[in-house]
């Protein structure tokens, strides 16, 4: 191979300047490439923004999405499976938050009930919660209706694969966003993109260890059974079957309520013999809350709710006094209606009275200080209790369900924003965004860089890492792109005709 083709044009000088001149790309011998606007991270929060803009009017030659994934649905479908909700379960969402459909009608509870031909599914939307759980879509409902959209609106004609490595201010307004194309594409190690506008949905760092697992893994190169509930481990279930075993599971949070219900599905449905060990940093006994205002169900080691927010955080009381507070007053209210909780569903719940009773599932309240090896090959995880006592847990494999890395830091392209771009944080430690969700110090010029998604979370609206949440950064960004001339404004009678084409089909126009 010829040795030019090893030379990275992005040369320490690039690297080192906050503000790049288009002169500065064409000696290095960057190719670059215009278009109004450019959203990177390719998944359903930059999705739903390029649905959004597409009803607006914004053709598809005005719009590139950057990603180094195939589909939008790609990242989140390859997170829900491992974390043990597979296309045929629930997830955790509204019926009516479709990202396939702003107007959110019809439901997916009616889509579902129209397609299977069960009327079971109407019901439950009219009992819940007090006669049923809440209804939640399929992932695989998701997958379909997201692909359809995507498909009506031209999504693959917009979207350009690669990884983005960072997003800088241009010499005269705007950005330049610099991408590293798949290997084998063409003879251009990295190329750019010249825009007005930016958009970054770039999701979660990364996966989030708990610093004794952490530790484990490290130092004696034990990836099998320590494992996150985020990464591949069906092979944790695939032993169990074969001898019996006993599992310790950390986490409280929706995704530790799916591993259970996987581990005691498995238990009943093969007659194994799993132990489950489950061990909770804070144990909820009871309803809980800062005031009486604020309260959610709790009892049994969790905290319940059917939504990552209260419903009014999305369009009520809770999303106004978000909008009015500012500063610690705000990242208090964060705080404090955030936090780990899981829906109450009535067949899990009953699973974990039979193993409490059964002897064979133990949630205990614990702080681990460190896990060790055990001379017969196994674990033992090192605690301590609220009243000072101290213990030790041995079991086959630990699953952590703690969660996803969000520190910025952890992630190449919000890193560079810090650095070189002007981004400050907000008092969750997130990006800080304005009321359009556009990222507080990066203004360039007649050039703005918006955000949405896990990265804005903690300022004016909470629940931006959810369906309905990307929805309104989607909305909130296309109306003020279209003050600013991007797109058409999206009033009642285009609201109305964009839904009719939608209904049929047909491309927006």
């Amino acid at each position: 191979m010829p040795a030019a083709q090893h030379h990275d044009p992005l040369t320490p000088h690039l690297i080192g300047s906050s503000v790049w001149h288009d002169r500065m790309l064409h000696e290095a011998g960057i190719p670059v490439f215009d278009t109004p606007l450019v959203s990177v991270g390719g998944g359903l929060g930059s999705f739903t923004l390029v649905d959004v803009l597409r009803i607006c009017g914004a053709p598809t030659s005005s719009v590139r999405v950057l990603s180094n994934s195939d589909t939008p649905w790609q990242t989140w479908e390859y997170l829900t499976r491992v974390s043990q909700l597979p296309p045929h379960e629930r997830i955790r969402s509204d019926a009516g938050a479709r990202p396939d459909n702003i107007w959110g009608s019809p439901s997916y509870a009616l889509h579902e009930a129209w397609r299977d031909k069960s009327p079971k599914l109407l019901w439950q939307v009219l009992a819940e919660p007090l006669l049923t759980d809440f209804f939640s879509p399929r992932a695989a409902t998701v997958f379909a209706t997201v692909k359809r959209e995507a498909d009506r609106i031209a999504y693959w004609d917009m979207l350009v694969r690669g990884q983005v490595r960072m997003v800088r201010r241009r010499a005269g307004g705007g950005y330049l966003t610099l991408l590293t194309p798949p290997a084998g594409t063409g003879p251009a190690r990295r190329v750019a993109f010249r825009s007005r506008y930016v958009h970054l949905a770039v999701g979660y760092p990364g996966l989030k260890f708990l610093e004794d697992l952490q530790c484990f893994r490290e130092k004696y190169d034990d990836y099998h059974r320590v494992v996150n509930a985020y990464e591949p481990h069906e092979h944790v279930y695939e032993s169990l079957k074969s001898r019996p075993g006993t599992v310790v599971v950390r986490g409280a949070g929706i995704v530790a309520s799916r591993v259970l219900q996987r581990l005691m599905d498995d238990r009943e449905r093969y007659g194994l013999q799993t132990q489950i060990v489950h061990l909770f940093r804070t144990f909820v006994t009871g309803p809980h809350g800062p005031s009486p205002w604020m309260r959610r169900e709790g009892g049994d080691g969790w905290a319940y709710q059917a939504f990552t927010f209260p419903k009014s955080a999305f369009g009520g009381q809770l999303k106004a006094q978000f909008r009015r507070v500012q500063g610690e007053e705000r990242a208090s209210l964060y705080k404090a209606v955030g936090g780990t909780t899981t829906p109450k569903l009535r067949r899990w719940q009953e699973q974990m009275r039979q193993g409490r009773a059964g002897g064979w599932y133990h949630p205990l309240q614990a702080t681990v200080h460190k896990v060790e090896p055990t001379p017969d090959g196994r674990l033992a995880s090192f605690t301590s209790s609220a009243n000072g006592m101290s213990g030790h847990y041995v079991s086959d494999f630990i699953i952590d369900c703690t969660g996803l890395e969000a520190d910025m830091p952890e992630h190449r392209v919000l890193a560079d924003l810090l650095e070189h771009g002007g981004a400050r944080r907000n008092g969750a430690g997130r990006l800080a965004v304005g009321e359009s969700f556009e990222v507080t110090g990066t203004e360039n010029g007649d050039g703005v860089l918006y955000a949405s998604g896990a990265a804005t979370a903690g300022n004016h609206f909470p629940a931006v890492d959810s369906f309905l949440g990307m929805q309104t950064a989607a909305l909130d960004i296309a109306a003020d792109l279209a003050r600013r001339g991007f797109c058409a404004r999206l009033t009642s009678a285009r609201s109305v005709g964009q839904w009719l084409r939608w209904a049929t089909g047909r491309p927006p126009a």
